[in-house]
């Protein structure tokens, strides 16, 4: 028989099962797992990450940057649409010329690191990577990735406890942590790949042209030469397989682009 205390672990991951809502990621219609109390006021929490983040970190004065990041933004903003019903845009060039990088916060809060501009060619090349960060948002992988955590976290009390002074009490739980692990970087490389999907279509619905993903990921293949990462420690799927997949979307992308950039010429 369990005791007061198993009963009570069990009846709480239960109730945290029951409370999540299943979220429907858009373009690619996934369904994902999010717990709201998990979660909590994403948007909210977006919006004071990044207000100390621009109190703390250089901006960039460059007006050939600000400039770009705003006009590429507001465009891919508008493709975004109601994908990010409570969004409040901003975008906002940070100056770390060593940093080649970007992000987006709920909330429709987005930075551009000064590094990645150095870096990308057109006007394109910034879309498909504001497209792509963004759609980490919309994904709201983030949100889904604390709900996995919290489960797999009272998952593994329960386990502790259901396990307690067995001889292969810690074989097991050694195991379910690997196990987790694993599953974890997995997950994050299909969150990576998923935004490139989504990414690409916003890029190419702001008329900006999607092919430009690929000379931007050979461009950072080059940057990252090199690199002695093992296959399976990687959160990014290798850059090969990224673009193998982005020329797999690019029939779903192109008839996108030509119908937005009539709208911009």
């Amino acid at each position: 028989m369990f005791s007061t205390v198993k009963r009570t672990r069990w009846i709480a991951l239960l109730a945290l099962g029951l409370l999540a809502g299943c979220y429907t990621v858009p373009e690619t219609g996934r369904s994902s797992l999010i717990i709201p109390m998990v979660v909590g006021d994403e948007v909210a929490q977006g919006a004071t990450a990044f207000a100390e983040m621009k109190s703390k970190e250089k901006l960039s004065s460059n007006p050939l940057y600000n400039e770009q990041v705003q006009r590429v933004g507001q465009r891919i903003s508008q493709a975004v649409g109601s994908d990010l019903p409570a969004a409040k845009w901003e975008f906002v060039v940070f100056d770390e010329p060593k940093t080649v990088n970007a992000f987006a916060l709920p909330g429709g809060k987005v930075g551009v690191y000064s590094g990645l501009l150095r870096l990308v060619a057109s006007d394109d090349e910034i879309a498909i990577v504001m497209g792509h960060e963004i759609a980490h948002v919309t994904a709201r992988h983030g949100a889904e990735r604390a709900t996995t955590g919290a489960m797999a976290g009272w998952a593994g009390l329960i386990l502790g406890t259901a396990t307690h002074g067995s001889t292969n009490s810690d074989l097991i739980l050694a195991a379910y942590g690997g196990a987790v692990a694993g599953g974890v970087l997995t997950f994050s490389r299909a969150h990576e790949s998923e935004a490139d999907h989504i990414g690409l279509h916003y890029a190419a619905k702001a008329g900006y042209d999607p092919r430009a993903a690929i000379t931007f990921w050979q461009k950072m293949a080059k940057e990252a030469a090199g690199s002695n990462t093992p296959l399976l420690l990687r959160t990014h799927p290798t850059t090969e397989h990224r673009i193998s997949d982005l020329q797999r979307w690019m029939p779903e992308a192109i008839p996108l682009y030509e119908a937005a950039r009539k709208k911009y010429e």
